[in-house]
């Protein structure tokens, strides 16, 4: 959540932070300001509402001169959106400005200490809470400072400072939120992500919670809080500017369903050889995994999703027993975790503050942790016992699609290879399941050419006030994620029910005309399925059935239906999901939704 954008070099600064900035309105944000230095003296500009809003009240940034700065979008958290609100935040005499990330948890008791020394707050913030700390501790190194401030402070953040004594340096760290370093040529960065830099420099260093860096126009040093140099391995972007630009689409969010194919193929494609799958990523032996008495799956929103996927398919195939949690409940629930359990962590940005903090947790307890993460360096990568990273490369759409799907495509990865460990296949079966995995993205591809079938659905049903989604098993699991998809970027409410359920509540609901979209994939339990339609239909419901091109007794019961191409019915999920993501897609459209920016929804969640 919010973004944090640092410059210093020769240029001038303020129309790059905010160039920077426009590259992470994705994460979520309701204001934005800019912190430069010039002629011995900070000047600050922000603005409530879009960064649109302070371009326009800065002329791009002309009217803001000097070749170091801070920017930020904010999320509210702590005092409603407001120009006084917004960050930077200036210390009483004006020496620091501080942008951060994050929430400091003892402000409260910080702040109380800090207005019997006679400062004074004008804010509703955590965050002005350290630009007066700064002032407080400092006694002229600026260094010394920082360890003193983070030493006080609970919580987290990430932090960038500039100080009025120090006109060729600033100061920045991280602790529990994302912060990386970008490495120029006589210019230096600091960001929350690599897109707000990519035009500038591909080199980046990660940092480690509690590491503070000192950039300079010429040089960048690292320091942990003993205030010892510590030398950092650079990292090299690999993927194109191109991949974080629209490309000629309307919005990032079709953009990456069309993206899909291709992603869900460099997931797969390296870790298949001579017909088998290969997880050089992972130190798991065969004697680990038959070791294994349970396994956790923790993550939240979507990535949660795909836990309900793998624990159908984890069980179905390897006959380990699965429990999926959601993070944010995961380590309040005292949960009950050996040594001999594994713990799998989903994480798109390899951030998410719920999910970080459960996996602390299931450490606390000895468990062994394997995270899916799409970011190399990022703090649940470096924590795991081991890590699959999706290779999606960067999603813009606060909604996500192809991060889902490469997610799901690892569930399959790791659960074939365990399964395949342990035994639980036959050589024909096993080469059959590799071979449908390999399919999936031609399948995917052969989806989307249909997709106008599923924008004339939409443009039936973009009016609805309710939209229920119904399945067993694993359709029930991909029903979450599509309802979620649609509520997400339509603002429609909607509901995702195992479809056995519905007589037990639920079914009372429907009235005539109430959409039900009914998945209908799997084999075992159509019929079934078919008779929640039937009892749906009974009373006015109208319905829409995604179901597979082998079964046409859909056709019979549904108003409408969609058809996916046949798969191992393990995979299932990764098609069943395409048409939910552009009927939500469609409907937001057709609703006139900014569907990449949904309100009050950010990107990556890196507070609790």
């Amino acid at each position: 959540m919010c973004g944090i954008v640092g410059y210093i070099g020769e240029n001038q600064a303020a129309p790059i932070l905010l160039e920077g900035l426009s590259k992470l309105e994705y994460r979520g944000y309701d204001s934005a300001g800019i912190a430069i230095f010039n002629n011995n003296e900070i000047k600050v500009a922000k603005a409530k509402g879009r960064l649109a809003v302070l371009s326009e009240k800065t002329d791009n940034g002309k009217t803001v001169q000097g070749t170091m700065g801070i920017g930020h979008t904010r999320w509210a958290t702590h005092g409603e959106p407001s120009d006084v609100n917004s960050h930077p935040h200036i210390s009483m005499s004006g020496r620091f400005a501080v942008v951060h990330n994050g929430i400091i948890e003892n402000y409260i008791s910080l702040k109380k200490k800090l207005i019997d020394k006679g400062f004074e707050f004008i804010s509703e913030t955590d965050t002005e809470v350290i630009a007066h700390l700064f002032e407080y501790y400092y006694t002229g190194d600026i260094l010394d400072t920082m360890v003193k401030v983070i030493n006080r402070v609970e919580g987290s953040y990430a932090l960038g400072v500039l100080c009025s004594d120090y006109p060729d340096s600033f100061i920045a760290v991280r602790k529990s939120s994302p912060l990386i370093v970008g490495l120029g040529d006589k210019e230096n960065f600091i960001a929350s992500d690599v897109t707000a830099i990519l035009k500038h420099t591909r080199d980046i260093y990660y940092l480690e919670d509690n590491e503070v860096v000192v950039l300079k126009k010429d040089s960048v040093k690292i320091y942990n809080t003993d205030k010892e140099e510590v030398q950092k391995e650079k990292f090299t972007v690999d993927w194109d500017v191109s991949a974080a630009e629209k490309g000629g689409y309307e919005h990032f969010m079709m953009k990456e369903i069309e993206e899909q194919p291709t992603a869900i193929r460099d997931t797969i494609s390296p870790r298949i050889k001579d017909g088998k799958i290969v997880l050089d990523d992972i130190s798991l032996t065969t004697e680990d995994i038959k070791n294994i008495n349970k396994i956790y799956i923790v993550a939240c929103g979507s990535a949660y999703h795909v836990g309900v996927v793998g624990k159908y398919v984890i069980e179905k195939l390897c006959r380990i027993p699965v429990e999926v949690q959601v993070a944010s409940e995961f380590r309040y629930c005292d949960p009950i975790i050996n040594k001999n359990d594994l713990v799998i962590v989903i994480s798109q940005s390899g951030e998410t503050a719920d999910t970080l903090a459960a996996l602390k947790e299931a450490k606390n307890h000895g468990a062994r942790i394997l995270s899916i993460v799409n970011v190399v360096g990022s703090a649940i990568a470096n924590a795991s016992d081991d890590v699959i990273y999706t290779w999606a490369g960067p999603e813009i759409a606060v909604a996500t699609t192809k991060a889902y799907s490469t997610q799901l495509t690892v569930i399959y990865l790791i659960a074939a290879y365990m399964a395949e460990k342990l035994g639980m296949f036959t050589s024909g079966e096993y080469a059959r399941f590799i071979e449908e995995l390999v399919s999936l993205p031609d399948k995917v591809s052969d989806i989307l050419k249909s997709k106008e079938e599923v924008q004339y659905l939409a443009s039936k049903f973009f009016n609805c006030h309710s939209i229920f989604f119904i399945g067993r098993n694993l359709d029930y699991a991909v029903s979450l994620e599509g309802s979620l998809k649609l509520k997400e970027i339509s603002y429609i409410h909607s509901e995702a029910y195992a479809a056995g359920e519905l007589k037990h509540g639920t079914i009372s609901l429907i009235e005539d005309g109430t959409l039900v979209v009914a998945l209908a994939t799997g084999q075992e339990l159509f019929d079934k399925t078919v008779s929640n339609v039937k009892e749906v239909k009974a009373r006015g419901a109208v319905v829409m059935g995604v179901t597979t091109d082998t079964h046409d007794n859909m056709d019979d019961v549904a108003d409408y239906v969609v058809k996916i191409p046949s798969v191992h019915e393990a995979l299932l999920p990764s098609l069943s999901v395409i048409p939910l993501q552009l009927f939500g897609y469609y409907v937001a459209s057709l609703k006139g939704c900014d569907i990449d920016k949904p309100r009050n929804l950010a990107k990556s969640v890196t507070v609790e």
